[in-house]
C-alpha cells in the first residue's frame, strides 16, 4: 500500500440509478417509482416500494427483493413497506418481480443506507512507550499469550530502499525479535491476526494468505482470496476472519474455507469510509487505522457504523523522523493489561496506550 495518493474523505450523495431489467420478451413495461425515494436514508427510516405500471398491464402480483433477499409480495400494485434498521449500511439493492397476463418482469434500482451515528472523539492517554524496530514496516500487530506477534511489509521509502515482509515474535517491551519468518522479495506482506493457535496472514496484490502454526511459525496452508481483491487489514472474533481490502468493505471469512460469508460497508455517518487498514477485535467492535489517517475508527460489525474516533496525531510528534518512516499503523489490545498498543510504519516507538470517552 506505499503507492497510494493521501486518502480524502468526502460526503458522498450518490444519485439513485434505475435499471429495469425484463423476461419473457417484456419491455421496461415497469420500474420503481424512483420519485418517491431519497439519495441518502438513515437506519431509522423505512422504504415504500411502489411499482409504475405505464402500460397499465394487469398485475396478478409483485414479489420484492432487497439484496436478492425476499422481504414480501403484494396484490396488483398495493404498495409495500420497508423498515431499514436491520439492514447493513450501504448500497440496498431493490428488486420487484412482476407477475402480469401470464408473464413477469423484473424491475431494480438501488438506495444507500449511511449511519445515523455521530462518532464520538475518543480521548486517550499514553502509559508506557517501548522501541520498535525501524526497520518494521508494520502491517498487522497482535497480542497472544503475552506476546506481541508482527507482520511487515516490503516498503519503499524515500530513498527507494527495500525492507523485507516478515512475521515475527517480539518481546513487546525490549523490541527483541525472538522468531521471525520471511516471505519471498515479490511478496508483500499484510495484516495477521491469530485464531485457534494459528496465525493468518495476507498479502497485498498476490491473492494469497498463509497459515501458520502460532508456536513453530511452521507454514501450514497456503490460501487463495475468494475473489480478486487486494490484501490489507486481518482481525478476527473468535470464529470470523474480518479482512479489508482498501475499499469500504470489511469482507468476513471462513477460517477454514476462506469463502466469504458476508461483509460490512463502513460508515462515518453519512460519509463512506475507504482505505480502513490494519484491524483489531476489541470487546466486540472492530479497531481500524484509516491510511494516511492519524486515526483509528471504531467500527460496530453489526452494520458498518463508525462509532468513535481516536485521533493520534500528537503521536507522530513523538518518533524520531527518518528517512522511512511513514504512516500511523498497528494496532494490538493486550487482554492481559487491557490496553491497546499502536505504532506505525518504519517507527522507532511504539506506544501503549488507555482510550477513554
Amino acid at each position: 500500500m506505499k503507492n497510494y495518493n493521501f486518502l480524502s474523505i468526502i460526503l458522498l450523495g450518490i444519485t439513485l440509478t434505475s435499471c429495469n431489467e425484463t423476461k419473457k420478451g417484456a419491455n421496461t413495461l415497469f420500474s420503481f417509482d424512483n420519485s418517491k425515494f431519497k439519495e441518502q436514508y438513515k437506519p431509522q427510516e423505512a422504504l415504500s416500494l411502489e411499482i409504475l405500471n405505464s402500460n397499465s398491464k394487469t398485475i396478478d402480483s409483485v414479489v420484492y427483493y432487497v439484496n436478492d433477499k425476499k422481504i414480501g409480495s403484494k396484490k396488483g400494485v398495493d404498495k409495500l413497506t420497508f423498515q431499514l434498521k436491520e439492514q447493513k449500511l450501504g448500497y440496498q439493492n431493490l428488486k420487484a418481480l412482476v407477475f402480469y397476463e401470464g408473464q413477469n418482469a423484473e424491475a431494480t434500482t438501488r438506495v444507500e443506507l449511511v449511519s445515523n451515528i455521530q462518532p464520538k472523539l475518543l480521548k486517550y492517554t499514553i502509559l508506557n512507550t517501548y522501541p520498535h524496530d525501524i526497520q518494521a514496516y508494520t502491517q498487522g500487530l497482535e497480542f497472544y499469550r503475552d506476546t506481541l506477534y508482527e507482520g511487515t511489509g516490503n516498503g519503499s521509502g524515500p530513498s527507494g530502499k527495500k525492507g523485507i515482509s516478515s512475521l515475527r515474535k517480539t518481546n513487546y517491551r525490549t523490541g527483541e525479535v525472538y522468531k521471525k519468518v520471511e516471505l519471498a522479495d515479490n511478496y508483500f506482506g499484510e495484516g495477521i491476526t491469530i485464531l485457534n493457535n494459528k496465525v493468518y496472514q495476507l498479502t497485498w496484490q498476490n491473492n494469497e494468505g498463509y497459515v501458520y502454526n502460532a508456536d513453530t511459525f511452521k507454514k501450514e496452508k497456503t490460501f487463495s482470496y475468494f475473489k480478486p481483491i487486494e490484501g490489507w487489514g486481518l482481525t478476527n472474533d473468535g470464529k470470523y476472519l474480518y479482512q479489508s481490502d482498501g475499499t469500504e468493505k470489511i469482507w468476513i471469512i471462513d477460517p477454514t474455507t476462506f469463502k466469504e460469508v458476508g461483509y460490512l460497508n463502513v460508515y462515518s455517518f453519512e460519509t463512506k469510509i475507504k482505505a480502513v487498514n490494519e484491524l483489531e477485535w476489541i470487546d466486540g467492535k472492530i479497531y481500524g487505522n484509516v491510511y494516511q489517517k492519524d486515526a483509528i475508527a471504531v467500527i460496530n460489525p453489526k452494520n458498518g457504523a463508525v462509532e468513535g474516533i481516536i485521533n493520534l496525531a500528537d503521536l507522530t510528534t513523538k518518533i524520531a523522523k527518518l528517512e522511512d518512516t511513514d504512516v500511523l499503523n498497528g494496532i494490538a489490545y493486550n487482554p492481559k493489561t487491557k490496553t491497546i498498543f499502536v505504532t506505525g510504519k518504519n517507527w522507532d516507538k511504539m506506544f501503549e496506550i488507555k482510550v477513554s470517552e
